[in-house]
């Protein structure tokens, strides 16, 4: 190479350099944790890989899906190819529906619960997640506690040999359906399965009313596969209702963040966190990401 062309060269290569520094990169999320989003949260774009695409510039690790939704595999599987961006787990979105629920008095709601399980886990197993989310029952008047227990049991254990089969968890969650109410007992709950194919899905934003995040943290340790980033307000619960306390951006409300992470790192957690909270445009989203960085920095 003469002294012409090395000059030429040099001079590309910093042209080069200088767009690159002038292209802000998302940051990366802090100390091991993933981030992601809910699919509902996700207001811009038309497609998928709009979607997906929008949410990688913006320094998302991954996006969770429903199931059953209206989507092409080889859209979902395109998507993630060509953006990186993964899909840890999935929600039951069926798990809510009285026709559907596992701890129901009636045999063919039961049924249909299990059926709608399984497919979830196969549609995780075909977009590369670990997890399917399940709410497994809902105590109300006409569901005792008791039977909401031992039937969401039974209808679980017919569908873990599929997990095994899959490579598939199921990841319990911990919402307001008056059922597993402490961490004690959610832990007694998933232990009597006697089985490494499920386990928790931990709601941070869904304790606060009644407790604390980082107690339940510590006891449910090493059964916490996946957790929902969620902000919980009690001045706001107090002044307008109990559901209104949800109606608080991220770190504005009472959620002990730096006592949440410490407990996290004390059991060895360090992997996905999903933002459960309001949807809506790539600024909004951006500063979602922003606020979980600052939290998962802790």
């Amino acid at each position: 190479m003469d002294r012409r062309e090395f000059i030429a060269t040099t001079a590309t290569l910093a042209a080069t350099a200088a767009l690159a520094a002038d292209e802000k990169q998302p940051d990366k999320t802090p100390n091991g944790f993933k981030k992601s989003v809910k699919y509902y949260m996700v207001q811009p774009g038309k497609t998928l890989l709009e979607k997906f695409t929008l949410l990688k510039k913006l320094g998302f690790d991954g996006i969770e899906l429903d199931s059953p939704n209206n989507f092409k595999l080889d859209d979902v599987l395109e998507a993630k190819k060509k953006t990186g961006l993964e899909i840890p787990g999935l929600v039951d979105s069926d798990h809510w529906k009285d026709t559907h629920q596992l701890g129901s008095p009636d045999a063919k709601a039961r049924a249909r619960g299990v059926e709608s399980l399984k497919k979830a886990l196969r549609d995780a197993k075909a977009y590369g997640a670990t997890t399917v989310l399940l709410v497994p029952a809902n105590v109300k008047k006409d569901v005792s506690y008791g039977d909401a227990y031992k039937r969401s049991q039974d209808e679980i254990r017919k569908v873990l040999p599929t997990c095994k089969d899959l490579g598939v968890r199921i990841a319990v969650e911990n919402v307001w359906n008056n059922f597993l109410l402490s961490p004690l007992e959610m832990a007694k709950y998933l232990d009597e399965f006697e089985s490494e194919w499920i386990g928790q899905h931990f709601d941070v934003g869904n304790v606060v009313l009644y407790g604390w995040p980082e107690q339940w943290i510590r006891t449910l340790g090493k059964r916490i596969l996946k957790i929902d980033v969620k902000e919980y307000s009690r001045a706001k619960c107090d002044k307008e209702g109990r559901w209104k306390g949800f109606n608080v951006p991220l770190m504005k409300g009472d959620c002990d963040w730096p006592a949440v992470v410490k407990a996290l790192k004390e059991v060895k957690y360090n992997g996905w966190g999903a933002a459960e909270i309001a949807g809506g445009d790539e600024k909004y989203l951006a500063g979602v990401a922003k606020d979980m960085n600052t939290i998962f920095a802790n």
